[in-house]
């Protein structure tokens, strides 16, 4: 239950800002440790997590739990699994901001996150990330299925190691493989309730693959300075808006004929296949939108490529709650 999803903050107060941001980072974690509020705090802490890209996360785990029971699971089994899950993707999450704390700082988008402001030291930030991790995989071990553990570690150790400390800094296909770990949530659900893999889970997981690029890449499009500033090689600073919505089209026809293969080998029936149908020809006609605003080298406000990055959240917990609520009306 990983970062796949992300934060829209909107760029804003320029690169200085960003600069002198960076070059106070240390002196603020220090200046700070005497003058920080209680209440602040936990606040802070909290923000480590990710809170708002987790409630995603996990709208694609719940749902894969009601297909996988075909009808309505455990209730307790739900709550331990997106305990779990929450503490996993927050530790990961954690563990993101202490590796990427040098270039948050530099970043407009990320300016206001704990370590920068130093209301969270870095060493704070470290032992919170590894304890969420170790609890979150005793919780899931002991209680779920160990299962359910060893996918919940390999996608924090992914998104922690392969995303954020290799991938990232390195290649315009960060987010594509990166996107991984952000994938397994919908495995994870299916094995809470199974303790085993099926090909439902597997599609969905491919769906999650492939609408990663495209959900992330109009975001990357909208704060291409930010990532550009710190030499975050995203898709959108190498490459132009033309090639990006091209890249962005193709994922989606590809995401979408995915999601319409749960159908023809029985795991779902009418209802989710409407949804799937009318869902995703919306997507498709976003993203060809955006295509032909930039094969038409529109820029600034009138490429409007946030709304397709708007529609991707919208998109996918439509899909999921069709998931969950399909088995019902077969």
């Amino acid at each position: 239950m990983y970062v796949t999803v992300v934060e829209s903050r909107p760029a804003g107060g320029g690169t200085a800002r960003a600069l002198k941001a960076a070059g106070e980072l240390g002196g603020a974690n220090q200046s700070t440790n005497h003058h920080r509020p209680f209440g602040a705090r936990v606040k802070a802490f909290v923000a480590l997590t990710k809170p708002r890209i987790i409630e995603l996360l996990l709208i694609t785990t719940v749902p894969v739990m009601f297909l996988a029971e075909r009808g309505v699971p455990d209730l307790k089994l739900v709550l331990l699994t997106c305990v779990g899950g929450y503490l996993s993707a927050g530790g990961a999450n954690a563990l993101n901001m202490y590796i990427d704390r040098d270039i948050d700082a530099l970043m407009d988008r990320t300016a206001q996150r704990p370590l920068v402001t130093g209301m969270v030291s870095p060493r704070e930030c470290l032992a919170f990330g590894i304890t969420l991790a170790v609890v979150s995989t005793l919780l899931f071990g002991l209680t779920v299925n160990w299962l359910s553990a060893w996918l919940s570690l390999g996608a924090l150790l992914f998104y922690v190691v392969g995303y954020t400390m290799i991938l990232k800094r390195r290649t315009s296909q960060n987010i594509v493989w990166g996107g991984i770990a952000g994938c397994l949530p919908v495995l994870i659900g299916w094995s809470s309730v199974t303790n085993s893999m099926s090909w439902a889970p597997v599609i969905l997981f491919m769906v999650m693959f492939f609408w990663t690029p495209p959900h992330y890449w109009p975001l990357s499009m909208k704060v291409r300075e930010d990532y550009a500033r710190v030499g975050v090689p995203m898709l959108p600073v190498v490459a132009s808006n033309k090639v990006v919505a091209k890249q962005i089209v193709i994922y989606s026809w590809v995401m979408v004929a995915v999601s319409l293969l749960l159908t023809p080998l029985g795991y779902t029936g009418w209802f989710y296949t409407a949804v799937a149908l009318v869902a995703g020809g919306f997507w498709l006609w976003e993203a060809h939108g955006l295509q032909n605003r930039a094969k038409a080298e529109v820029t600034g406000a009138k490429l409007k490529e946030m709304r397709l990055f708007h529609w991707s959240i919208t998109y996918v917990s439509i899909l999921f709650v069709a998931v969950a609520v399909d088995p019902f009306l077969r």
